[in-house]
């Protein structure tokens, strides 16, 4: 990937917007989003994303259907991908080799990601050796903006006596990240649910000799793989 995308002449806002489309799109398995879920999405009114659909659709980056359905183009899509890699690759940068914890490095990404050399990009890439998923468990976009999507099950769709490795979370908020890491829990940690409680989908589960009991919320934003 490379700096083409920028003879688009993009605002920090408006980059903002194609990665929310795109990461909605993704993490609701959806080719289209409303305009409403968008402005919840990045806690704005619908005025606010609707005057900045309209810009992105002027620059034929954002197509927008009657009702509010918007949906990103194919250059839309590829500026957004390559928003996502420099991201996670920032991400992994600063929790691997600048001593930031899990729960503090999406915050600096954020700022990061807006720089626009390729070539930094690409050699921070080459200096990690080409990792594959950022310290949350999500995948990296390679170079040429290629990605795979895996299936993912979150921990609250297990069963009692089923066992499971941590692989991802699906909520990155510092408060979220921090809870996991309290009770003990990280990336790779293997997990056993003990029970299903019927009353409120709560779950107890055991790991690394602890057993806690988390919430439905909590478990809806664990993902794991089956062992």
């Amino acid at each position: 990937m490379t700096n083409k995308f920028y003879s688009y002449d993009l605002t920090k806002s408006e980059e903002d917007y194609l990665k929310a489309l795109f990461q909605i799109i993704i993490e609701s398995e959806v080719t289209k989003v409303g305009n409403n879920q968008l402005a919840e999405y990045l806690k704005v009114s619908p005025a606010s994303a609707n005057n900045m659909i309209k810009k992105l659709k002027g620059k034929k980056l954002v197509i927008s259907e009657k009702y509010g359905k918007l949906e990103l183009t194919s250059e839309g899509k590829e500026i957004a991908v390559w928003l996502v890699r420099k991201h996670r690759l920032w991400e992994t940068f600063l929790y691997k080799y600048m001593n930031f914890s899990w729960d503090e490095v999406h915050e600096v990404a954020e700022q990061l990601e807006h720089i626009r050399s390729a070539k930094l990009i690409d050699e921070l890439d080459r200096f990690m050796d080409y990792p594959q998923k950022d310290p949350h468990g999500d995948i990296i976009p390679d170079e040429k903006g290629n990605y795979e999507l895996t299936p993912k099950i979150t921990l609250s769709h297990l069963k009692g006596g089923e066992r499971c490795r941590l692989v991802a979370v699906n909520d990155s908020s510092v408060a979220f990240l921090k809870y996991v890491s309290e009770i003990g829990l990280a990336l790779s940690s293997e997990i056993k649910v003990e029970e299903v409680v019927e009353f409120d989908r709560s779950v107890r589960i055991s790991f690394s000799d602890r057993t806690e009991t988390v919430s439905r919320k909590f478990a809806d934003n664990i993902f794991v793989e089956l062992l």
